[in-house]
């Protein structure tokens, strides 16, 4: 067993800076390089990309990645653990392995993780008594079945850790949960049981704090972000993980950004429900147990972690089709340029209903004014506005009504209020609009598979 292992972030989400997993294998001394590519929607624009193409399905970033830095990792002996696979991981790893041959690259061992997929086996799990109930609106899914894009369990890191067992140099899983990734190799190197549930939710935890990648170094931070140094190579925390639980956040020197007990804590709170319960398959974390200490320079101390057993359900991620939607905007200038957009916008919706369009949502923005907070956003002195941007956006199951809709920007420029700009890109477009659907799956019904590429 290691005394210590370190696990560095590399991504927080599919898009994220390119040069971080970069700057991860190659700033400093690492054991684990993990990468969050996964959120609900891009399940369903990984799947729409598998409709159109078998071979796509997965985040098409990391083969160029894999370029970079498999020689890297390969090299320091750094394992490679992502969720990226999305809705194709076999696609993924096989693509991985082109990359390996074409570096002459010998002896790689890529652990694949399959079975969250249940697209197809959704009559059968009906068939069992489990109606996948929507989680808060607890509707049968039977209501959308038949407008399925996606539908995906959220597995942990037990998966992982059988791939690791197995000799995975990388591991490419589906929707696994992102504290998973960072989860599973400590349960691999320290030994931990699945029942220690203390030891499971400290890892947890850990994984929640690298999942949104510099979210705890500094970046979006709400605190005194004007002191964050060097935000354009801004370092991705790193776990300084122990066999007792406790770890430090801290990310490699030469790096910006700033790891405080404000910095992680800010990322702590981010996206929970009741901190005293944060389920996942793993176990039930309490993050009201979580102690902080500052334990030097760009180093925090967290430890005193406790937690519960998990669940018997998985939690299932689905998304459908739900109709149509467009948005077109204009700009207008001083002087009185936010009375000018309230017109426009007046002027529109009454040509809308003149027309007889069904849309079941009209939503419009008045950006520079209260795109941001609402109705919330304070009154402004129209003599200092020198901009708003007019942003309006609809919705319909009706595709024809959302094209009319597009047709009817343009003719505001010059049937309305003056002084207007910004129309660019042609008339707005209708878009699918892709709904969540969140549900429960006893875990009894469905099996994570692990599979091994090597070359």
């Amino acid at each position: 067993m290691k005394d210590k292992i370190r696990i560095a972030s590399g991504q927080g989400f599919w898009g994220d800076l390119i040069e971080a997993p970069i700057y991860q294998v190659t700033k400093g001394e690492i054991d684990y390089l993990v990468m969050d590519y996964l959120a609900e929607v891009t399940m369903s624009i990984l799947q729409k990309q598998k409709n159109k193409n078998p071979e796509l399905g997965y985040a098409k970033d990391i083969p160029e990645l894999m370029k970079r830095i498999l020689p890297i990792c390969k090299e320091k002996n750094i394992k490679i653990i992502t969720n990226g696979g999305g809705v194709n991981p076999i696609s993924c790893g096989k693509a991985v392995l082109k990359i390996a041959e074409l570096l002459g690259i010998k002896g790689l061992k890529i652990g694949i993780v399959l079975g969250d997929d249940i697209r197809e086996e959704i009559d059968e799990i009906l068939t069992s008594g489990s109606e996948l109930k929507n989680m808060e609106t607890g509707e049968s899914i039977v209501t959308v079945k038949d407008k399925l894009l996606s539908a995906n369990v959220y597995f942990g890191a037990f998966p992982i850790v059988e791939a690791l067992q197995n000799g995975a140099d990388v591991v490419i899983t589906g929707r696994t949960t992102d504290t998973g990734l960072t989860l599973a190799p400590m349960i691999y190197e320290f030994g931990w049981k699945s029942n220690e549930y203390d030891l499971l939710s400290a890892g947890t935890i850990a994984g929640h704090i690298l999942e949104c990648g510099a979210q705890s170094t500094g970046g979006n931070f709400l605190g005194d972000w004007e002191s964050i140094p060097n935000f354009a190579e801004i370092g991705f925390p790193i776990c300084e993980a122990f066999p007792n639980g406790e770890f430090i956040i801290t990310k490699h020197e030469s790096l910006g950004g700033k790891v405080t007990v404000e910095t992680v804590s800010e990322q702590l709170l981010y996206e929970i429900g009741n901190p005293q319960e944060y389920i996942t398959p793993d176990c039930v974390a309490d993050f009201t147990s979580i102690k902080l200490k500052q334990s030097g320079e760009n180093r925090v101390r967290i430890f005193g972690i406790t937690g519960k057993p998990e669940t018997e359900f998985y939690k299932v991620s689905c998304s459908y089709a739900d109709g149509f939607s467009a948005s077109g905007s204009l700009t207008y200038s001083w002087p009185k340029a936010l009375t000018k957009a309230k017109v426009a916008d007046q002027i529109l919706r009454k040509r809308l209903e003149l027309l007889n369009l069904s849309f079941d949502e009209i939503r419009s923005e008045f950006v520079g004014y209260n795109s941001c907070h609402g109705p919330l956003a304070r009154e402004l002195d129209e003599d200092l506005i020198n901009e708003i941007q007019l942003r309006v956006s609809v919705r319909s199951y009706d595709y024809y009504s959302v094209e009319r809709f597009g047709k009817e920007i343009a003719p505001l420029i010059l049937t309305g209020p003056p002084s207007v700009t910004g129309f660019a890109g042609g008339r707005p477009k209708p878009n699918e609009v892709v709904a969540y659907w969140p549900a429960l799956l006893p875990k009894k019904l469905v099996e994570p598979k692990v599979e091994m590429l090597e070359i």
